[in-house]
């Protein structure tokens, strides 16, 4: 091969690639340009590079990020982008692809941390104890979390237009910016439209507010004169606050009403494929951890209700 191919070269046009034509979501984007940063750094330690590196050293570059004390996911994670960038060096540059025989670790699947109903209504009355502007705000953005199921990063990017009042559903951009549909309760969408119309103007500064705001985020931040999204920081920091004054002493984070919300449907009659498309996930496999939750959930009921139990 020519030597004009470089590991920077080879590392550029996967990043390209990862941004123009998988369109990855910008968390696993940044994970896997730092798993190829920390490869690429090993290589120049071992004064290799990607023509000249195999199998064994890829197994031994495994072997010391495992040893350095990280989780099997995370190291499952690594596996999945190398083998993600070898078989792209193998379609793009006849690069023999060293990775594709790399074996995942196994995992013990834990349950996720859920909040029971009645901690998801002690933690919205608290919420809903702080009756300013912002607090009103803060409120909503639980409620709708935990009402749609969608993912924090699709909360704080959501956009006024995305909202459907007239059919009751709501336009979601996942990973990999793949669409779908959820349904909301009523309540929710009314809780929404006074937000709309009552709160949402309130929260510009006044030098703003009639100024046209391109962006039309849902919930946004004002910084150095411009209206953007409230980050994920800001929504944990307010979900901590509020959490802080609950009587709930379980880890919670914005992840966990996700979680929650998928227990309840379950625990309620709905099935796996209802919950899979809810969620966005592209593979049914990753919602059957739920399974566990749903079985222990018919163990309670049958011991309870059974009359020969």
């Amino acid at each position: 091969m020519s030597s004009k191919f470089s590991d920077e070269s080879f590392f550029s046009s996967f990043i390209t690639y990862l941004l123009t034509e998988k369109r990855t979501s910008k968390n696993t984007f940044l994970a896997y340009r730092k798993d190829i940063e920390q490869l690429l750094d090993f290589f120049k330690q071992k004064k290799i590079t990607i023509l000249t590196s195999n199998k064994i050293h890829l197994k031994s570059f495994l072997k010391k990020i495992k040893n350095d004390g990280i989780s099997a996911s995370t190291l499952s994670r690594k596996i999945s982008c190398l083998k993600s960038f070898f078989n792209f060096l193998n379609e793009r540059f006849k690069i023999p692809n060293t990775a594709g025989d790399l074996v995942f670790p196994k995992q013990t699947k834990s349950l996720p941390i859920y909040l029971t109903e009645a901690e998801i209504e002690e933690l919205l009355k608290v919420a809903g104890k702080d009756n300013s502007d912002k607090g009103f705000r803060n409120r909503a953005m639980l409620s709708l979390l935990y009402s749609s199921g969608m993912r924090v990063s699709e909360l704080v990017n959501l956009k006024i237009d995305q909202v459907d009042f007239n059919t009751g559903f709501i336009l979601l951009s996942g990973k990999g910016s793949k669409e779908r549909m959820v349904p909301v309760p009523i309540a929710i969408f009314e809780f929404l439209k006074f937000y709309l119309e009552k709160i949402y103007e309130n929260l510009k500064p006044k030098v703003e507010r009639n100024k046209i705001n391109n962006n039309n985020y849902l919930f946004f931040s004002y910084y150095k004169s411009t209206i953007k999204p409230i980050s994920r920081q800001s929504f944990w920091g307010i979900l901590k606050n509020i959490l802080s004054k609950t009587n709930i002493k379980k880890k919670v984070s914005p992840h966990t009403l996700r979680h929650s919300l998928a227990t309840h449907l379950l625990q309620n009659g709905a099935n796996i494929r209802s919950l899979q498309l809810l969620l966005g996930h592209e593979n049914i496999s990753t919602v059957q951890i739920y399974t566990h939750l749903e079985k222990s959930h018919l163990r309670k009921v049958y011991d309870d209700k059974h009359p020969r139990a």
